[in-house]
């Protein structure tokens, strides 16, 4: 038995070192070792928060966008998914909701009543009237696009980058609704931030150098159904998917650039302060306009 070797790594055995953890004392090869104020600290004590400076999730695995990898990965996208559905019950179950939630620029409900609508401050319809249906199919189909694209986003992107993602791409959908529609035309649906989180795909697509064919594919049928009308009653508000096309590629330019470090959080967090202002700037021209 030869006394004189080295111990190995301790997530690594076939490795000898002569370091160990400052913390602990368990050997740790070069690739374990994580430079503390004094020394090496292996990955363990670091996640644990012991004193190296580092935050505990300092050493956490990170996704594309440098979100935290998180153990259920589709986790929002579930929530968004449940809180849909909750408001399309509550809407079918307490009358007048949908108009209170709805999207309408000003109207006046009967003659007599007090003018409403974002117009007058109810700003909250922006963002209440993307998680509103009031048809079976039209959710149905929402909630699928939603799981099939949103799930990878999210995984791709992380909770916190996706959540604004998806908020930004409402909001910006919306925002080019409340601009260009008649002000007491009624639009609702999820329709908006979705196409957010599909132009956030194919950003993301470019990015890591995936096949494009397929996304494109998806892009241009997204297209023909805004743009081609098909008959009946319903109709596609087409400002609301190019509203949201276009907010969720810009937000998915500045949270997917080859940035990183502090820069990069600084450019991802700038860019979606940045598209924030530019839908609330629409916002204010438009309510000027009609008040």
């Amino acid at each position: 038995m030869d006394t004189d070797r080295l111990p190995g790594c301790y997530r690594h055995p076939d490795r000898d070192t002569g370091i160990t953890c400052t913390r602990c004392e368990r050997p740790i090869c070069p690739e374990c070792m994580i430079s503390a104020s004094v020394g090496f600290q292996c990955p363990e004590c670091v996640r644990g928060g012991s004193g190296t400076g580092h935050a505990a999730a300092a050493n956490a695995p990170r996704t594309v966008a440098g979100g935290i990898v998180a153990g259920d990965p589709v986790l929002v996208t579930k929530v968004l998914i449940g809180i849909n559905a909750a408001v399309f019950l509550a809407a079918f179950l307490v009358p007048g909701l949908a108009i209170q939630l709805e999207l309408l620029g000003r109207y006046v409900e009967y003659y007599g009543a007090p003018v409403e609508g974002v117009a007058t401050g109810q700003y909250h319809r922006l963002l209440t009237s993307t998680f509103l249906h009031v048809e079976w199919w039209h959710i149905i189909g929402n909630m699928l696009a939603l799981w099939v694209i949103g799930g990878p986003l999210e995984a791709a992107l992380g909770r916190v980058r996706y959540l604004a993602l998806y908020l930004l791409s409402g909001l910006g959908g919306s925002a080019l609704v409340y601009l260009l529609t008649a002000p007491n035309t009624p639009t609702l649906g999820a329709s908006g931030a979705i196409c957010g989180l599909l132009g956030a795909t194919v950003v993301l697509a470019r990015r890591l150098r995936y096949e494009m064919r397929p996304v494109m594919v998806t892009l241009v049928l997204m297209l023909v159904v805004t743009f081609v009308p098909f008959g009946g009653s319903w109709s596609v508000s087409w400002q609301a998917h190019i509203g949201g096309l276009v907010t969720g590629a810009l937000v998915a330019l500045g949270l997917l650039g080859p940035a990183t470090g502090r820069k990069r959080t600084l450019i991802q967090w700038g860019t979606c302060a940045a598209v924030f202002l530019l839908a609330a700037a629409l916002v204010l021209v438009r309510t000027a306009a009609l008040t």
